[in-house]
C-alpha cells in the first residue's frame, strides 16, 4: 500500500513537472535592455536606478504571469548621444537576442532608437524622453510613451501658473530635440490661455553656469522664468536662480520637468514654491508606498523618480503581454500590449492609444517649505490631478499615421 502511495505521489509530481515545463515551452525567452544614461546630465533620473526598476518588474512577472519564462535583463550608458544609442541598439537587436528596450532618457537617443525598434521589428518602450515627435510624425507601430512628455509637462504647469497671474513668459531651454518640444509646446498653451512670450535662449546640454542666460531673464522683467530643461541642468539653474535673486526680485520660476533626484540633489531650502507636473510620486498612496519602499530597499536606498517607476510599469506590461502572446515578435506583442489593461502600483486610469501614447493621470505639485516636511523624502504636496483625458494631447491633433482620422 505504501508502495503504491509512493509511486501515485512520484506520478503526480511527474506530472506536474511535465505541465510546468510544458507551460514555460509556450513562453518564449526574454531579453530586456535598458538603454540609459547612466553617467550625465540624466542618471539620477533613470540610469542604474531604471535597471533595479526594471529588476523588479521582472522579478513579479516571474512570480506571477511569467513563471517558468527565462528572462535576462542588459543594460548601457547611451551617453546622451543619437549615434552612440543607436549603435547599440543595433548590437542589442542584431547580435544580442534583445527583444524589447526601455527607458532611453534622452529625447534625440530615442528618435534614433524609435526608427531602428520599427525597422527591426522589436518594441521600444519609452519612460525618460520627453518629445512628444514619438507619438506624432516618428510614431512606431511597435513603440509606446509610456510616462510623461513635453505636452503633460506643459498643460497643467502653464494652465495653473498662468491663472495664478503669471501672464508673460521668458524661457531658459536646453538646445536639442528635448528642450525645443518642450518650450514650443508650453509657449502653445501659454498664448492659448491668454498670456504672452516675450522671449527665450537656450543654453548646451550639461551646462554649469547659467549666469548670462539668467541675467537675460531678468532684463525681460517677464513675470515667469520657466526652464525647459531637467536633470543636472534644472539643478544648476534652480540654485543659482536663487543667487541672482530671480524670484526675491518678484519674478517667478517654474520648472517644466524636474525629479525627485532633482529636488534631492536641490534641497527643500532652494526647491521650496517650485510647482512642477509629475506622473508619479512616492507618498501618492498607499501603493506607491509600498512599491517605492521595495525600490528603496532594491536601490541604494532612494526613491523612485517617475521615469523609474515608468521603467517598472512598462517592463511589467510587456513581459504580460509576451506570456499572454506566446510571442516575442514585435508586432504580435505590441498588439496584444493594446489589449492587455496596465494594472500596475504606478499609473492610474492608464491606457494605450493607437499613437502608442500611453494615457494616465498626472499631477501638479508644489514643492514644501523645510517648516512643512515630515523629513526624508516628504518633499511635495499635491496641488491637483490632471485627469488622463486632458493631460496628454489630444488624438485629434496627433500627425500620427496610425491614427485614422
Amino acid at each position: 500500500m505504501k508502495l503504491h502511495a509512493r509511486g501515485l505521489a512520484a506520478g503526480l509530481c511527474l506530472g506536474a513537472l511535465l505541465v510546468s515545463q510544458a507551460q514555460a515551452a509556450d513562453k518564449p525567452p526574454v531579453k530586456i535592455g535598458i538603454l540609459t544614461d547612466m553617467s550625465g546630465t540624466y542618471a539620477g533620473m533613470g540610469g542604474a536606478g531604471s535597471v533595479a526598476a526594471a529588476q523588479l518588474a521582472i522579478d513579479d512577472c516571474l512570480a506571477a504571469e511569467c513563471k517558468g519564462m527565462k528572462i535576462d535583463l542588459v543594460s548601457a550608458d547611451n551617453q546622451n548621444k543619437a549615434d552612440v544609442g543607436a549603435a547599440k541598439a543595433r548590437e542589442w537587436f542584431d547580435r544580442d537576442g534583445v527583444t524589447a528596450i526601455a527607458d532611453l532618457t534622452n529625447s534625440a537617443v530615442a528618435l534614433a532608437v524609435q526608427g531602428i525598434a520599427r525597422e527591426k521589428n522589436k518594441v521600444v518602450m519609452f519612460s525618460g524622453p520627453a518629445t512628444t515627435a514619438l507619438t506624432n510624425k516618428e510614431c512606431s507601430p511597435v513603440g509606446f510613451h509610456w510616462m510623461f512628455d513635453t505636452y503633460s509637462q506643459s498643460a497643467g504647469g502653464a494652465k495653473a501658473t498662468v491663472r495664478a497671474g503669471g501672464k508673460s513668459w521668458y524661457f531658459i531651454t536646453v538646445d536639442y530635440a528635448f528642450g525645443h518640444s518642450l518650450e514650443a509646446d508650453t509657449a502653445k498653451a501659454v498664448k492659448a490661455l491668454g498670456g504672452t512670450v516675450v522671449g527665450s535662449v537656450r543654453h548646451p546640454l550639461n551646462a554649469p553656469d547659467f549666469a548670462s542666460y539668467l541675467l537675460q531673464a531678468q532684463s525681460s522683467k517677464a513675470q515667469v522664468v520657466a526652464l525647459a530643461n531637467g536633470g543636472q541642468d534644472t539643478v544648476n539653474a534652480v540654485k543659482q536662480a536663487r543667487e541672482f535673486g530671480i524670484v526675491s526680485g518678484g519674478q517667478r520660476l517654474v520648472s517644466l520637468l524636474i525629479f525627485l533626484s532633482d529636488l534631492r540633489a536641490l534641497g527643500l531650502e532652494s526647491a521650496q514654491g517650485l510647482s512642477y507636473v509629475d506622473g508619479f510620486y512616492w507618498d501618492y498612496d498607499d501603493a506607491s508606498r509600498q512599491w517605492s519602499a521595495r525600490f528603496e530597499k532594491a536601490f541604494r536606498g532612494l526613491k523612485p523618480t517617475m521615469t523609474q517607476a515608468g521603467v517598472y510599469s512598462s517592463v511589467l506590461h510587456y513581459l504580460r503581454a509576451t506570456a499572454a502572446a506566446g510571442s516575442t515578435d514585435g508586432k504580435v506583442v505590441a498588439d496584444k500590449m493594446r489589449e492587455l489593461p496596465i494594472k500596475d502600483p504606478i499609473m492610474r486610469n492608464a491606457s494605450i492609444r493607437p499613437d502608442g501614447r500611453v494615457i494616465h493621470d498626472m499631477y501638479l505639485y508644489e514643492v514644501k517649505k523645510p517648516a512643512d516636511s515630515k523629513g526624508g523624502w516628504d518633499y511635495s504636496k499635491l496641488v491637483a490631478t490632471i485627469p488622463a483625458a486632458e493631460a496628454f494631447q489630444p488624438l485629434a491633433d496627433s500627425t500620427c499615421p496610425l491614427v485614422k482620422k
